[in-house]
């Protein structure tokens, strides 16, 4: 836990969204009432923001627009803005890491759910912003996107632990989120074997954080990783300014510079 001066107080709330728990965490001084009703404000958007989205993208639920696209009750031309506004950047990211991420499954069914959680992320934090705050942590299932400092008007920044998926009791270490605020984990530990890698091989990396300028390129860049193994890990790190670290089956570890100061 970050240290804090004795007048700043960190205060968090949760909910479950997307299959994953999603928690918000406001860094406060001054009025304990105010710092309360803020976060309280605060966690209300980001839940809003979230239902939302989780309603419309869902292949759970039966009656999102997802779930209509993939029975082929509606076409992706006559689908909502939203919907095909992500499809698009979902496209482009396809292109962009050479096929390793992609927004269909092995049959065709268009899943968006690879950057769903980001995006609702993205979101998230500019409603954040609009309410004016500015010293917060939000995490939604590995997905963390900070902004400021745990201690208003210091330059301390924010720790993103990372979970060991060889022992998910202890950390591979704890990133410093100062100069990327954005940070994403993919991979098997928690979630079993959702991905595959290119080409239908097992996965070379069985766990990938990254940490980038912005929550989708993090998490998009962590899954297509862990399908596109060591090669697109190099590419990922000479087209975008990332930090990476990825764990193998066995245990051992690949890291760039910024994850070797704290793996």
């Amino acid at each position: 836990m970050p240290h804090t001066s004795s007048s700043t107080q960190l205060r968090a709330r949760t909910f479950r969204s997307m299959g994953t728990v999603v928690s918000l965490t406001v860094a406060s001084g001054g009025y304990a009432q105010t710092a309360v009703d803020e976060l309280e404000s605060a966690a209300a958007v980001v839940e809003d923001k979230f239902t939302e989205l989780d309603l419309a993208f869902s292949l759970y639920r039966n009656g999102s627009e997802a779930s209509r696209l993939a029975r082929g009750e509606l076409t992706l031309a006559h689908a909502s803005e939203s919907m095909r506004a992500l499809y698009a950047e979902a496209a482009e990211w396809r292109l962009a890491t050479d096929g390793a991420f992609t927004a269909e499954r092995a049959d065709g069914t268009l899943d968006l759910s690879g950057i769903v959680k980001a995006h609702a992320v993205r979101e998230a934090a500019m409603s954040l912003e609009a309410l004016g705050l500015r010293d917060w942590c939000l995490n939604a299932g590995g997905d963390v996107l900070v902004s400021g400092s745990p201690g208003p008007g210091t330059e301390e920044p924010w720790l993103a632990g990372i979970v060991d998926p060889q022992d998910r009791r202890t950390l591979l270490g704890a990133y410093p989120m100062a100069t990327l605020p954005a940070l994403a984990t993919s991979g098997t530990a928690e979630r079993g074997q959702h991905i595959w890698s290119v080409g239908g091989a097992a996965p070379e990396f069985n766990q990938v954080s990254v940490a980038a300028t912005d929550i989708v390129t993090a998490d998009v860049l962590a899954t297509a990783i862990v399908a596109g193994g060591t090669r697109t890990l190099d590419q990922a790190v000479e087209k975008w300014k990332v930090e990476v670290l990825a764990a193998r089956p066995d245990g051992t570890l690949l890291a760039t510079p910024g994850f070797r100061k704290t793996a």
